[in-house]
């Protein structure tokens, strides 16, 4: 999807920061504008506050376009079809890729989901023009609350992070009500709350149905702890529409660092431009992009709520040098407040004759309170849920 540039010329941006062409140095100020400040200025060289340790650095760009990363540094991903779901004598055979998915990579690509194109269309296309505005207007969302119904920002968490990320995202709460939350959205685009409202709800009655799916294949309901209900009826919702521009040295930095998410499940629409990597085997494998697709991954709260039938891995972003990329994250997961553990249904500790329990129990503030204390490289809040 192409971003043009804005209004004023790049030299007119580095002359207003009394920078030169071409290199910018480390002024907080400047960086934490966002890496589509910088792309507009025309920087050839990354500055400093970008730049990973060396162990750190992802080597060699991915490619632009699908096809251009050899195929041994490939994924290709299970594919879940939603319309053999829906059919009675292929629902067994659909629910046995769907758990072998969720088990063996905790990804896989969601196709004939039901979101038309022109929906899928409009929301990148909106999303898009949205990073196409000019700073000050964008700047207008920008807030240091994580809990802020709307906030645009720049890197992973960049209040925190010691090394800046090369990504732009606009977060935007989808909470049921959805109508309550729209108004706090930005104006302009004009269509923008219209767009991604109408994808929104498209999201997530997706969701409703890929996480009962997934339940089901793993022999329960999610009745007994009402955590299906809460799913269904209420939960949390949270899209982060994401701006990878392109890269003058790739190589050295990450478009979003190793990490895993924290809720049930996510739903991302990206274009065609490749750049999602997932750790597998103990590699960093691209994943194909899949046109009309979803990429669903599983979160946090799932892995633990399986009691680790299905992963939550690790997954990071590639940046390229010659295009930019678009992606929208649709994150679903229970209320804020909400505790999550093992299914009782698996562990079944009143009753006797289930599995051990293999994690603590968790809400959303114990993962905020992780965020802040544990450093950011690879965090893993998993690890910190275990049972040994």
């Amino acid at each position: 999807m192409a971003i043009v540039g804005l209004a004023n010329t790049a030299g007119d941006l580095l002359r207003q920061h009394g920078k030169s062409r071409g290199a910018v140095d480390d002024d907080d100020d400047y960086c934490l504008k966002g890496v589509r400040h910088l792309s507009d200025a025309g920087i050839t060289q990354l500055p400093g506050r970008y730049v990973l340790p060396a162990c750190d650095r992802p080597g060699r760009s991915v490619g632009a376009a699908a096809g251009d990363t050899p195929a041994s540094a490939r994924v290709k991903l299970p594919a879940v079809d939603l319309a053999r779901l829906r059919v009675p004598t292929e629902r067994d055979a659909v629910l046995r890729t769907l758990y072998a998915a969720c088990r063996d990579y905790g990804f896989f690509h969601l196709v004939n989901h039901g979101v038309g194109a022109e929906s899928v269309v409009a929301m990148l296309g909106v999303a898009a023009r949205f990073f196409e505005l000019p700073f000050q207007e964008r700047a207008r969302y920008m807030s240091p609350d994580v809990r802020a119904p709307v906030r645009y920002g720049t890197s992973f968490n960049q209040a925190n992070d010691a090394v800046l990320c090369w990504r732009d995202f606009l977060k935007l709460s989808c909470a049921p009500p959805l109508r309550d939350v729209v108004p706090s959205w930005p104006d302009s685009p004009a269509d923008l709350r219209e767009v991604a409202a109408a994808y929104a709800e498209a999201s997530r009655r997706v969701f409703v149905e890929v996480v009962g799916a997934a339940m089901e294949a793993m022999g329960i309901g999610g009745a007994e702890d009402g955590v299906m209900e809460e799913l269904t009826s209420a939960g949390s919702q949270m899209m982060t529409v994401n701006c990878y521009p392109a890269c003058p040295q790739p190589e050295l930095t990450l478009g979003m660092p190793p990490h895993s998410d924290y809720g049930f499940l996510t739903l991302v629409l990206q274009d065609e431009v490749e750049g999602l990597q997932v750790m597998h085997d103990g590699e960093w494998l691209t994943v194909d992009p899949v046109p009309g697709s979803f990429v669903v991954n599983v979160g946090d709260h799932f892995e633990i709520y399986s009691n680790g039938r299905y992963k939550s891995v690790l997954h990071r972003v590639r940046v390229n040098s010659t295009r930019p990329r678009i992606s929208v994250a649709s994150f679903h997961s229970v209320g804020a407040q909400r505790v999550v553990g093992p299914a009782a249904e698996l562990i079944d500790e009143k009753r006797g004759g289930g599995e051990p329990r293999r994690y603590m129990d968790t809400d959303f503030a114990t993962f905020l309170a992780y965020l802040a204390s544990a450093e950011g490289k690879h965090k893993n809040f998993l690890q910190s849920r275990r049972l040994a």
